[in-house]
């Protein structure tokens, strides 16, 4: 890893350099925003803005991790009340979370972080890679159960690129699975894209989870998700991420998904 890269990291905590957009989750039945996933960009004094993509394995690998996911927690947290006390519509916001920051610590920093912000944990929904179950899913299950316990939301991230078995899929304690954007590329003109998603569909309802497609950019796709009973959305075909003014206005008119 790139030395000046960590250092920089480091002075961009202290400096507050990072700010968060949201964007939408769609309900497929009634085409209602019902969640907005927070999304971290880097506001480098030299690049401009950097995109996770471009830093977070930086962070990964240096041990900042744990420190920029506590802000983005507690940031998003209070960033959700504040949208609720202007009378908007109540959604989730959710937050992705690295299988780093799943340590003994990790259950009370939640707790504080919707008790000090005064958002009600039911509005915060916490996104895991398939990645983390492999390496310590009992583990990983005992702190997903304490927050279930208390109504966080559980969502299984980037479904289809990783471990994933029949097995996680019946006994990890998650609401929501989350299709991977890259399968939406090739969905319109790969019938076996297509069965891959009803197939987890199918999946997701024995297991009483909702699906959630990351990405969708088309009308096509759109139809695709809709022909094979997806719940869920998110993509640029109904919005962008957008800044806080943004979510707040496109909740204040009602937008919906036709």
């Amino acid at each position: 890893m790139n030395q000046t890269v960590r250092i920089e990291l480091g002075i961009a905590l202290e400096r507050g350099e990072f700010r968060l957009e949201y964007q939408p989750r769609v309900d497929l039945q009634v085409g209602r925003v019902i969640g907005l996933e927070a999304l971290v960009r880097w506001e480098h004094p030299d690049r401009g803005t950097m995109l996770p993509r471009e830093f977070i394995l930086a962070a990964e690998e240096s041990g900042l991790i744990k420190p920029l996911g506590d802000w983005v927690l507690r940031t998003a947290c209070a960033q959700n009340k504040a949208w609720q006390e202007l009378g908007l519509p109540r959604v989730l916001v959710a937050v992705n979370v690295s299988p780093s920051q799943l340590d003994q610590r990790f259950v009370r920093k939640v707790k504080d972080a919707v008790a000090e912000t005064g958002l009600e944990a039911k509005y915060l929904q916490l996104e895991l890679t398939e990645h983390v179950w492999p390496s310590d899913l009992k583990r990983a299950e005992e702190i997903l159960a304490e927050l279930i316990e208390i109504d966080v939301q559980i969502a299984v991230d980037n479904f289809g690129t990783g471990y994933a078995s029949l097995a996680y899929l019946r006994h990890i304690p998650a609401q929501v699975i989350n299709i991977d954007r890259r399968w939406m590329q090739d969905v319109t003109g790969d019938p076996t894209t297509a069965e891959f998603i009803n197939s987890v569909v199918s999946l997701a309802r024995a297991f009483d989870k909702k699906i959630l497609a990351e990405g969708v950019e088309t009308a096509e796709q759109l139809a695709i998700l809709r022909a094979n009973g997806c719940d869920q959305m998110q993509g640029f075909l109904f919005s962008r991420p957008l800044p806080p003014d943004g979510v707040a206005e496109l909740l204040r008119q009602g937008r919906r998904l036709h």
